[in-house]
């Protein structure tokens, strides 16, 4: 290991050993903290007089030898009679240690003993004449007495000789106590003092290793991590440079870990004590005094500190870097680890600590005070969650659980274990509430656990226990309660859409109305309730939004949020149930809520699949599937697994959505409307790959599983529109016809998309004249709510109606329509190539004049007069009078050169008028 930033010292030794040539003897003491480089000074100095025909003689004294006499001066000799070839025999005074102990007098300052003048005179014959002597004596303040009196005597000897003794020594009180330090300091001496090195010295050794000047950063942060001590930036380097010889952040491994126990050791047992303290409190040790839980004195304690800021471990009272903390107490057995957090733990607890700093140190200790402990935990386990630590949380509430022995209390705290565990895995929550099912049926837990019991049961598919569960809470509940399991039961036959009361499994004297709701929390689901079971209006669907992005996301209350966005998505408000759910997203993300990711997401991935964005859709669907392993989606793995295929088939990728439809789902989720959504996917699936009839017994299936469950829900799932599509795969038009002229009687509102289907299915069952306006009306409602990828097709179906009629330039206009909204979805477009194409162009001045231009009112009144509206209809659509219309089209044929209605749809082609503008296409779609 090379020395840098050490130039000034290496000179200062170097001056010494100059004048001790000249027959002055010298004594030089090197002082620093641990670390520090004292050794290696030492070392890189003796190499230098390598050159010159000086005896170098080394010995290194320490603890374990202090009680041997002679043991620093046999060293020497030992040494010497190496370097000089001498092989006789040395003498007693170094080999008897017993003689020694009788000879040896009782302190530093008393005459020299026989054996300190014997082992003088030993040393100094053992020289050549003439040549000079250095000594360098490592780690000297631990040296034994008999070396030390023989040390001073040398001293005294060599005032007028060629020698020069060199002492490595800590310069910390605590060593400087030492007896051998003491009389060192007490003889004429030379101090050469080793401070840490500077950021600059750091840059320079960082520089060497790299071969190159390093970047400011890159040196600031291995001076802050080490402060300059060379032993912590030489293993830092170890470690950072293990996989690479790029040097960038300090990366702290093996290497680190192991000089910082070299140092830690170094030092006397206060110093360990002080350090392991300090790291067990870790941020806490700046705030919380040391000395009781190391058993020593402030000043010890204090000067225990000093020693391991020199050393370059600590910053003040904290660990400079974490890695160092782990190490030392990594370097503790793990009784005496616990038995130092339960001191802390109660230590913190006696001074009114709160209870998030008292609980980790609990935790550590992995004992639970008998008086205290479990309500420090519990209370921290709390804060934890509230915070978003669901590991920190459950770690908690999982060591109370272990020592508890009341069932009531188990009972709850099981609860509360899975309600955190949840939040991330709800596969976790079921080992702690599946024996709970019991209790929760024989009413022995509060209503707040059991409604997470029930929405557990939910969750996995088991609706008919969650009712027979609720039908048993409904005559005990106060007001609050019965808040609570409205609220459950509401999710159960909105959110999984299982039988409603009366039908399956019975929930005798509940009211699941919007008007049974209370508190704030009862708002929302009323809104949702209004908005599902009533008319759909801009002002309703609005006032759901707003109690959405108002609603704190927590355990109870996700599935709600979620059925608040699809309820708005599916009352033709797409758009405006997106923007809600990525404000809840980015929620969820920032708080690393998992189970909320996976669910919004898949949520988010449905609205997109409405809004024919089917790239979206996929992706959304397959990033919410990848976030929660499948045992964990429950019942709800149906909602991205139907989006993700219906996505796929949409694209055309048959592949892709074959593969999705190999996984694995449920049983149970067949008994909800996520087995309805799958079952549709599929059945959508099985009509674009050719099986016809494979899709009409999935669509039955989901007409009757919706009869069985919530019927109020069938508008959501136009499953008799599916059967008429399938029905007219086979050939049964009349069928097919009957199917959706039934869609369309439905009692009620219904969204804009499922009338829209119907018109189109019932048109394909119509003649080409008939079909046209079916097929306007249900273009019409598709803009109303959204969703581009069933416009593409609905404007693909009317071009080939148009195409029949024998209105070409019609058929193209529409074609056109067509293209650009399976461009906006990012799909093929569903129309003939030659569709699109530019029919032959006369050559005019007209036309060599450029385009005539239309204003945007004739512009928004041709479009509409070109795809076939009438007057009327064009009159009501603008909310303009007939006249006003009149006015437009007769501006827009002088303008065009039409002499009939027929002849525009070609002369809008033929001047490449915009059709149904885009200024228009906004003025619409802000409707939806």
């Amino acid at each position: 290991m090379h020395l840098f930033g050490r130039s000034r010292e290496i000179r200062a030794l170097s001056e010494a050993f100059a004048d001790s040539t000249r027959g002055n003897g010298r004594l030089v003491i090197i002082t620093g903290g641990p670390g520090s480089g004292k050794t290696q000074l030492m070392h890189e100095f003796l190499a230098t007089l390598n050159s010159t025909d000086a005896c170098v003689l080394t010995g290194t004294a320490s603890w374990a030898e202090r009680e041997q006499p002679m043991s620093l001066v046999g060293q020497l000799i030992r040494n010497a009679e190496a370097e000089c070839a001498i092989s006789h025999r040395a003498p007693s005074a170094v080999n008897s240690p017993a003689e020694n102990r009788r000879s040896c007098a009782p302190g530093p300052h008393a005459l020299p003993t026989p054996a300190a003048h014997e082992a003088t005179e030993t040393l100094l014959r053992l020289v050549p004449d003439g040549y000079p002597l250095v000594i360098g004596l490592d780690d000297a303040h631990m040296m034994d007495q008999a070396s030390l009196q023989t040390v001073v005597h040398l001293l005294r000897r060599s005032r007028s000789r060629r020698v020069l003794v060199v002492c490595a020594t800590s310069g910390h009180f605590g060593e400087i106590r030492s007896a051998a330090h003491t009389e060192l300091l007490r003889q004429p001496h030379r101090r050469v003092r080793l401070g840490p090195l500077s950021e600059a010295g750091v840059g320079e050794l960082l520089a060497a290793q790299a071969g190159r000047a390093l970047p400011g950063h890159v040196r600031a942060a291995y001076h802050r991590a080490t402060a300059g001590s060379p032993l912590l930036v030489h293993a830092l380097l170890d470690d950072s440079t293990r996989f690479g010889p790029e040097i960038d952040r300090p990366v702290a491994g093996a290497a680190y870990r192991q000089a910082v126990l070299s140092l830690l050791h170094r030092g006397q047992g206060d110093q360990v004590r002080v350090a392991r303290a300090l790291a067990a409190l870790g941020t806490l040790a700046r705030t919380v005094p040391a000395d009781e839980l190391a058993g020593t004195t402030p000043a010890g304690t204090q000067e225990a500190v000093d020693i391991l800021n020199s050393s370059g471990l600590l910053d003040g009272h904290a660990f400079r870097h974490p890695t160092a903390a782990a190490a030392v107490l990594e370097d503790m057995d793990a009784d005496a680890r616990a038995e130092l957090h339960g001191r802390i733990a109660d230590l913190l607890y006696r001074s009114g600590a709160p209870a998030v700093e008292v609980a980790p140190h609990v935790y550590a200790a992995d004992v639970v005070p008998a008086r205290w402990g479990a309500d420090i935990l519990r209370a921290a386990a709390e804060q934890a969650l509230a915070a978003d630590d669901v590991g920190r949380c459950t770690d908690y509430l999982g060591l109370v659980l272990r020592d508890c022995a009341d069932e009531q209390e188990r009972h709850a705290l099981s609860v509360a274990l899975a309600r955190a565990e949840w939040r991330t895995n709800p596969a976790a929550a079921g080992p702690h509430l599946e024996p709970l099912r019991e209790a929760a049926l024989d009413g022995k837990l509060s209503m707040r656990d059991t409604a997470t019991v029930l929405r557990y049961l939910l969750w996995r598919g088991d609706t008919e226990l969650a009712a027979q569960a609720v039908s048993t809470l409904v005559d005990v509940q106060s007001p609050a309660d019965a808040q609570i399991v409205a609220e459950v039961e509401f999710v159960r036959q909105w959110f999984y859409g299982v039988a409603l009361p009366g039908r399956g499994a019975s929930v005798t004297g509940l009211d699941p109305r919007p008007r049974q709701m209370r508190v704030h929390s009862g708002g929302l689901a009323s809104r949702v309730a209004a908005l599902v079971g009533g008319e759909a209006t801009d002002e309703s669907a609005a006032a759901v939004a707003q109690a959405v992005q108002g609603h704190q996301l927590d355990h109870l209350n996700l599935e709600l949020v979620a059925m608040s966005l699809l309820a708005i998505a599916h009352a033709d408000r797409p758009a405006v149930a997106a923007e809600a759910c990525d404000e809840l997203l980015e929620s969820a993300v920032e708080r690393r809520a998992t189970t909320w990711q996976a669910v919004l997401g898949a949520i988010r991935a449905e609205i997109a699949l409405l809004q024919g964005d089917m790239t979206t859709a996929s992706q959304g669907a397959l990033a919410a599937l990848g976030n929660l392993a499948a045992p964990s989606w429950g019942v709800l793995i149906g909602l991205p697994l139907a989006t993700a295929i219906s996505a796929y088939t949409a694209m055309g990728s048959y592949a892709e959505a074959e593969q999705l439809l190999r996984h694995d789902v449920p049983e149970q989720m067949y008994r909800t409307v996520f087995g309805i959504q799958y079952l549709r996917a599929r059945g959508h699936h099985h009509l674009a790959t050719d099986r016809p009839f494979a899709a009409l017994g999935d669509f039955e299936t989901c007409g009757r599983l919706l009869r069985e469950g919530n019927p109020s829900l069938q508008k959501g799932f136009p499953w008799r529109s599916d059967l008429a599509l399938a029905n007219l795969r086979i050939g049964k038009v009349r069928t097919a016809r009957d199917w959706a002229e039934e869609q369309l009687r439905l009692p009620g509102s219904h969204s804009s998309r499922a009338r829209a289907m119907a018109l189109r299915l019932l048109a394909a069952t119509c003649k080409p004249h008939r079909r046209a306006s079916l097929l306007r009306e249900s273009i019409d409602l598709l803009k109303a709510c959204g969703d581009r990828y069933a416009l593409s097709q609905a404007y693909a179906d009317l071009s080939a109606a148009h195409y029949e009629l024998g209105e070409y330039a019609r058929a193209r206009l529409v074609a056109r329509q067509a293209a650009r909204e399976a461009e906006a979805c990012r799909i093929e477009s569903p129309v003939d190539v030659h569709l699109l194409e530019d029919p032959a162009r006369p050559e005019t001045a007209e036309s060599e004049g450029g385009p005539a231009i239309l204003s945007d009112a004739e512009c928004r009144v041709a479009g509409l007069a070109a795809l076939g509206y009438t007057n009327r209809e064009i009159s009501a659509r603008l909310h303009v009078t007939i006249s006003t219309v009149e006015q437009h089209l007769t501006r827009v044929y002088r303008k065009l050169n039409v002499a009939s209605r027929s002849e525009l749809p070609s002369k809008m082609l033929e001047h490449r008028i915009p059709k149904l503008s885009d200024r228009w296409d906004c003025t619409s779609s802000s409707t939806g």
